[in-house]
């Protein structure tokens, strides 16, 4: 069974994850996407789609979202950008709950100090207002996020945390959201870690065909 984690303000229609979902198909296997927009986007935090992520496996495991299979089915999580995050998050967290995982872009420094994304005169405007808007791809068009999504992330250590399932990451060279060196240092320590860096952006569009015999091959599908 797949849980492919959509990233930030994005959602279970990208383009990666029907990717995926095609392919994965192809071999009989099936893919469950999680939406972290629901209920509310403008609520989301990190503990949120913890414990939806949580609920989701649990689901699958109990065989709600996988016929008979049940907890006899491996389990392997996708994620996207802060899917990537939290993947790594509940991978920690699970245990051996979750067998494997692919991260696209992981934003293993996401809302920590220096991320380039976030600068402080940012942040100060974020908190005084309450809520600012962001752009939300699925829906083509900004939507606000309060404030307590930025305080909720710094709850939480991706780049340091503890995990030991087999994990195979894509990071393109030219990504101007995710820095390469801070993915080379998260998988230079990790022996479990199989890092691919590619001549591509931050949404990897072009390297998927390659991205796809990687994970063919990961998953023992080949």
């Amino acid at each position: 069974m797949i849980v492919y984690l959509h990233g930030f303000a994005s959602s279970p229609s990208s383009t990666k994850a029907q990717y995926f979902a095609d392919r994965l198909a192809a071999h009989g296997l099936a893919i469950v996407t999680p939406d972290f927009n629901e209920p509310d986007f403008r609520t989301l935090t990190m503990t949120r789609m913890l414990e939806q992520l949580t609920a989701v496996v649990d689901r699958v495991r109990s065989g709600g979202d996988s016929g008979d299979l049940g907890a006899r089915a491996p389990l392997t999580l996708f994620g996207s950008s802060l899917g990537g995050t939290l993947a790594i998050l509940a991978a920690s967290r699970l245990g051996a709950k979750v067998e494997r995982l692919v991260l696209m872009a992981p934003a293993v420094m996401f809302a920590k100090p220096g991320h380039h994304l976030l600068p402080p005169e940012r942040i100060a405007e974020w908190q005084r207002s309450g809520a600012l808007p962001f752009f939300h791809y699925a829906h083509n068009e900004e939507r606000l996020l309060d404030f307590a999504f930025y305080e909720d992330t710094l709850r939480y250590d991706a780049f340091n945390a503890a995990f030991t399932q087999p994990t195979m990451i894509f990071q393109g060279l030219h990504d101007r959201s995710v820095d390469p060196t801070t993915v080379e240092a998260f998988a230079r320590t990790r022996p479990n870690v199989t890092l691919s860096l590619l001549e591509d952006d931050h949404q990897l569009t072009a390297s998927l065909p390659r991205m796809w015999a990687d994970v063919e091959a990961f998953l023992g599908l080949t």
